[in-house]
């Protein structure tokens, strides 16, 4: 006999970088730990996600991995096969997790149809049963004119309108909206809950624990690029300014990401030998501890990061990348409009002066809470009380969950 406790599917595609399976990792470990009996299941294609850690009842499955070219199209990322193929057998295994798993929720990060529409065949079997169907979307998702242009492109308003039963927002209402210029159908936009950003907390393992000290006690400026695939401009152009010995600036850690190029992590190790003040770290599943005991903070603007940035309250510059989408600078231009932090345009690299000036007015720039704008940081919060209302509405059926043929 199955077990009835109460459990949540997770599908993260994770082609690229760290933000989706970070995303999605946040909001598995905060249900788990508000709802005792619940079980966390993700499915992730993220080739890096036996990095990290997860607590009890939060576990994954490994789907095979993809990864995008550079023209767009996407290929295997180990396996030796053609793209359809590989699509096939993720498609495959998601549809089978979901029908042994049978989940209560079944959430559905950014992409409505998954990659290469792999999850409508779940989506569509889920919605004979009593499983609810979510799609989460970050704060911004592109140019609404982009955005618009893709959806299209893929059919995905259908999906909104007739197979999702809800799509939260994982930011506040009234900052951004990741929707904005879109025309939904009809139905659609009652289906939106703003949950606020995801606040993110030092591990329980680092907790009470020496926070790092990698200056000794020197107060420093942490360089983060996320997974780093495309931060090799931003890194670069921090070390420039450090290069140029112009004036003087705090001590720099830079966290390249699992994702920055072999032959960019060569160099950039290489001309940090020679910057007394600059120290390369290669890459940390536990960025946490690093953001709580920095001074101040350099990212590119991805969801992640600026959830850190909220969350550890540390005056901040964003260099955010403007293709091949521009959410990260949409992102960047909205919080600096609000107070939240600086921006440095991309568009003007590598200019090392104005890198310079930036980094020596960073330490000592307001923090993002000075800003005064409230209920930021409630998205998981709202998250597990929607996630305990609907638990609730599945007991209270009392039905037997039907078993679906795939």
């Amino acid at each position: 006999m199955r077990s009835k406790s109460p459990k949540i599917l997770i599908y993260s595609h994770d082609s690229f970088g760290l933000g989706h399976l970070r995303r999605c990792r946040a909001i598995a470990h905060s249900l788990v730990k508000a709802y005792g009996e619940l079980s966390v299941l993700i499915l992730s294609g993220s080739p890096i996600i036996g990095s990290f850690e997860f607590r009890s009842r939060v576990d994954f499955v490994r789907i095979p991995g993809v990864i995008k070219l550079r023209d767009g199209e996407y290929t295997p990322l180990s396996l030796h096969l053609d793209i359809e193929h590989t699509l096939e057998i993720r498609s495959s295994i998601i549809e089978h997790t979901a029908k042994v798993f049978e989940p209560d929720i079944f959430i559905v990060d950014k992409e409505p149809l998954g990659l290469r529409g792999e999850v409508l065949g779940t989506l569509e079997a889920l919605k004979h049963t009593k499983t609810k169907l979510v799609l989460g979307l970050r704060d911004v998702m592109d140019d609404p004119e982009i955005l618009a242009q893709e959806w299209e492109r893929k059919a995905v308003m259908p999906a909104l309108k007739d197979l999702y039963d809800e799509i939260w927002v994982y930011g506040p209402e009234g900052v951004c909206n990741p929707v904005e210029g879109i025309d939904l159908p009809n139905g659609v936009p009652e289906k939106l809950r703003y949950t606020g950003y995801l606040r993110r907390h030092l591990p329980e393992n680092a907790e009470g624990a020496a926070l790092p000290a990698p200056f000794g006690e020197q107060p420093y400026i942490l360089v983060t690029p996320g997974g780093g695939g495309d931060g090799v401009e931003m890194v670069d152009w921090v070390m420039r300014a450090y290069e140029a010995h112009s004036r003087p600036l705090f001590p720099a850690l830079i966290i390249l990401g699992p994702f920055m190029p072999a032959a960019a992590v060569t160099q950039f190790t290489e001309r940090a030998e020679h910057l007394r003040d600059v120290e390369i770290l290669r890459f940390t599943p536990q960025i946490e501890p690093y953001l709580a005991s920095a001074t101040a903070i350099v990212g590119m603007g991805g969801y992640n990061t600026f959830c850190e940035i909220l969350s550890f309250d540390k005056p901040t510059l964003m260099v955010p990348r403007i293709v091949p989408r521009r959410e990260q600078a949409i992102r960047a231009a909205r919080a600096e409009e609000r107070g939240l932090l600086k921006v440095l345009p991309i568009d003007k690299y590598p200019d090392p002066h104005l890198m310079t000036e930036a980094l020596a007015e960073l330490p000592h720039a307001p923090c993002p809470s000075a800003a005064g704008i409230e209920n930021l940081m409630l998205g998981l919060d709202l998250i597990g009380d929607r996630v305990g209302e609907i638990l609730e509405e599945n007991r209270a059926e009392d039905l037997p969950r039907q078993i679906v043929n795939f």
